[in-house]
């Protein structure tokens, strides 16, 4: 689950708002975007794997929150290990990236669950459509 967005290293690009195919994260014009709905999180770790800059701690827990300061997150060796360890610190290579999207169907059952899931425990609150997975966010 998406336990921390690091501000400091941050550009404020939203690529990570744009890859999470069951929206949990919200765009911010100043800085960081904001962690909004993690009860939808599938720790899919496209969030993590869209981030230049290494800026995004997805810890595997996917039962609940996992709470981690920015210093223990750096120390433990483990952000920006999903996008190296796939090779996508790599632009030259886009193998990776290739084989990682096979899983799209996959990724868009995951967010027509979570996304009916969260409709049911927040039906106050609309959720908008559910996007599609299975083709690279622009």
């Amino acid at each position: 689950m998406i336990s921390l967005i690091l501000e400091d290293r941050c550009t404020g690009c939203n690529n990570c708002v744009t890859a999470c195919p069951t929206h949990v994260l919200d765009a911010s014009d100043a800085g960081a975007p904001t962690i909004a709905r993690l009860d939808q999180c599938q720790t899919c770790y496209l969030c993590e794997l869209y981030c230049p800059e290494d800026a995004i701690f997805v810890a595997p827990d996917q039962r609940g929150p996992e709470k981690i300061d920015a210093a223990t997150a750096l120390a433990s060796g483990h952000v920006g290990r999903m996008r190296h360890d796939q090779g996508w610190n790599k632009p030259e290579d886009r193998q990776p990236l290739e084989v990682y999207w096979r899983l799209g169907p996959l990724l868009g059952q995951g967010s027509e669950i979570a996304g009916r899931r969260y409709a049911r425990e927040h039906p106050a609150e609309p959720t908008g459509p559910v996007r599609q997975t299975g083709s690279r966010p622009a």
